[in-house]
């Protein structure tokens, strides 16, 4: 198994005003580190997703990507500001300092939180429930390494965040 190393987040989460839901996934990939955004591995389904569910074209630019998630209402960001991690694997994650999910919910009327996988509820009830107060459901992980999931399966299961999407 590769070492972990402290690595913190360096990119900021995507809301504005508008915005309605919070999405919130564990902590960067190495990938989406590299890339300074969210879900750059190109295998993540994240963004096909999204842009399915919001009959939208799949963004392909950080600019795309802001844009489709802020015009229909939909912020992100991660459980974890800095962690101790082995490369991409949520499983070897340790000594957690959480984000202030408090910026987002101070400056957005977010109606629903939900999780991009069980490991980003797990640290969600752990570190930030008690924090917001504000209960968290739980989608399944649009990561490559789900493989229990295909393309149809997961939009199926994530087309709930539509009631709350504009």
């Amino acid at each position: 198994m590769q070492k972990r190393s402290k690595q913190v987040h360096e990119f900021a989460p995507v809301y504005d005003n508008h915005s309605k839901i919070l999405i919130l996934g564990t902590f960067p990939s190495v990938k989406s580190r590299e890339n300074h955004f969210y879900y750059g591995h190109p295998q993540n389904r994240f963004w096909k997703v999204i842009a399915s569910l919001m009959n939208e074209k799949m963004p392909e630019t950080i600019e795309e990507k802001k844009w489709l998630l802020l015009s229909h209402g939909i912020a992100i960001w991660d459980v974890i500001a800095s962690c101790d991690i082995a490369g991409s694997s949520d499983s070897s994650i340790k000594n957690v300092i959480p984000c202030d999910l408090m910026r987002i919910f101070g400056n957005c009327d977010i109606q629903a939180v939900f999780a991009n996988g069980k490991t980003a509820e797990k640290l969600y009830n752990r570190y930030s429930l008690p924090v917001t107060g504000r209960e968290i459901q739980v989608l399944p992980s649009t990561s490559p390494a789900n493989a229990a999931y295909q393309m149809d399966r997961l939009l199926e299961c994530w087309r709930c965040i539509c009631s709350y999407t504009v």
